[in-house]
């Protein structure tokens, strides 16, 4: 083949990663290029890594380093240089899913096993600029190469006493008991190396600027069902744990928004117990949630509803204050979260690689937009065109993917005519996509009317919500709507 592999990648992926990057630009596009022959060395052994991290939406380094996590910060500490390695840490995080994608590409199939004899091909290539002490952190975790040999992650000197073994290999008493002295220095060495850095590593994190305690705020809907949700902690490797409870606990395929940063603490108070808190929470319809600090409010429309959950979640959290708070009757301001869901939609749709385009991906980015619809109308706004222009440029790229447009309304009416508006709305966002050059084999415009209510329609507020258009997945195989989980996707 006449590409070079890491050069494809320096280009495509390491523009696309860097797009707008002012600070420490050139020791990230360092730490990028030194990171790609490292990563491809890792998924060629490793065939049942590129499976797991194909199945995650943000896959990150945290995902290949799952069993050394103390060898992750080792890593880190050498390929940061002076950037703060938790900079380095997110711009590597960030390249991960690119990567996969140009893999993909060039392999002409997602399968593992194309992408490792797409590796194996360019074998000579990757290994020849794998940096110097990339041996020794490949051994850590398992990985014979022909570089791991020579400098240990700290760059250690070679020791020379292996060619006075190879000189000495006629002296069968000798070679193993110079064999087993090696072999006892290398891992004093290796666990020294591993030992001295921890405490550079962790601690500083944790205590230099945690100003604000660790939040978890959600609401339900009228079914009790979670309508909206987000995190903000310190702990990424928490958070990531969270989210699989969350998802799993109230059946939510996104879960919530997150923020991570070293500004919130790592921990919540009394943290074992949200699980549990949540299984209280999910069912009860129109309850908020907030935790925050030593703090935890309880808020329901039905104000009986509030007394209860406190009364059974005190007990779980001995640490806490449980509060209930009166039911909000401030209206939301329509104009701006319109205006916050749409931003949010197109800077989703930008972030999306043209060169790994998923259907999930596209469908959780226009899910973010509102489309208000005038009353009894089924005129597209103009504030929600250019996101659907963004998606048709997305989708002409990819034939793949396939969504289908659900239209709802509010129960204000006859619910005969507004099934009928419903279709009509969503068959508008098809007509547009379409107009626009998108395969009309691609979508699919199905009307629930009044069905399915995300909040209560005895408010205008609740009515405002389910007044909406939402996007999922299509099965092209059986022409239904497919629910995607933290598993995969799976048949409704």
């Amino acid at each position: 083949m006449n590409i070079n592999l890491i050069d494809l990648l320096k280009q495509k992926v390491s523009a696309v990663v860097l797009e707008g990057e002012t600070e420490h630009l050139s020791e990230k596009s360092q730490a990028l290029s030194s990171f790609f022959p490292i990563l491809l060395s890792i998924l060629k052994s490793k065939p049942d890594l590129i499976a797991n991290l194909q199945s995650q939406l943000n896959p990150r380094l945290s995902d290949i380093f799952t069993n050394s996590p103390a060898l992750k910060y080792e890593f880190l500490e050498q390929i940061s240089g002076v950037v703060p390695t938790e900079t380095i840490e997110s711009t590597l995080n960030r390249s991960i899913a690119p990567t996969l994608g140009v893999l993909e590409t060039q392999a002409g199939s997602a399968e593992p096993s194309a992408i490792t004899h797409l590796i194996e091909t360019h074998w000579p290539a990757i290994s020849s600029v794998l940096p110097h002490w990339a041996g020794a952190l490949l051994s850590a975790l398992g990985i014979s190469t022909a570089a791991a040999s020579g400098h240990s992650l700290h760059q250690t000197p070679k020791i020379e006493p292996y060619r006075a073994v190879e000189e000495k290999k006629k002296s069968g008493f000798l070679l193993p008991l110079i064999a087993f002295i090696i072999l006892a220095a290398l891992l004093a060495l290796m666990f020294k190396a591993c030992s001295t850095k921890k405490e550079p590593v962790s601690t500083p994190v944790s205590t230099q600027a945690a100003s604000e305690p660790a939040k978890l705020q959600l609401s339900t809907g009228s079914t009790g069902d979670l309508t909206t949700c987000q995190l903000y902690s310190g702990n990424a490797s928490y958070i990531d744990i969270l989210q699989k409870n969350i998802k799993q606990i109230f059946n939510h395929n996104t879960g919530c928004g997150v923020e991570t940063n070293a500004n919130y603490h790592t921990e919540f108070i009394d943290q074992d117990a949200i699980p549990s808190v949540l299984k209280l929470v999910k069912g009860v319809p129109n309850a908020s949630l907030t935790w925050i600090g030593n703090q935890l409010s309880i808020q329901t429309a039905n104000p009986a509803d509030a007394q209860q959950l406190v009364a059974k979640i005190q007990p779980l959290v001995k640490n806490m204050t449980v509060v209930a708070q009166a039911a909000m009757t401030t209206p939301v301001d329509t104009s701006a979260a319109i205006s916050s869901g749409n931003s949010n939609a197109e800077k989703a749709l930008a972030g999306i690689n043209p060169d790994n385009i998923r259907a999930l991906d596209v469908a959780t980015a226009l899910n973010m937009q509102i489309i208000n619809f005038d009353t009894a109308s089924a005129n597209i706004p103009d504030a929600n065109k250019t996101i659907l222009d963004q998606a048709a440029g997305l989708m002409k790229r990819a034939s793949h993917v396939k969504l289908t447009v659900k239209g709802f309304t509010d129960a204000v009416g006859n619910a005969a005519t507004n099934k009928a508006l419903s279709q009509k709305r969503a068959q508008s966002v098809v007509d547009y996509l379409v107009k626009q050059g998108v395969d009309p084999a691609q979508l699919q415009a199905v009307g629930y009317g009044q069905e399915q209510p995300v909040a209560d329609n005895s408010t205008p507020d609740g009515q405002f919500k389910n007044r909406r258009i939402e996007f999922d997945v299509l099965n092209t195989e059986t022409g239904v709507v497919r629910e995607v989980n933290e598993n995969g996707i799976k048949k409704q």
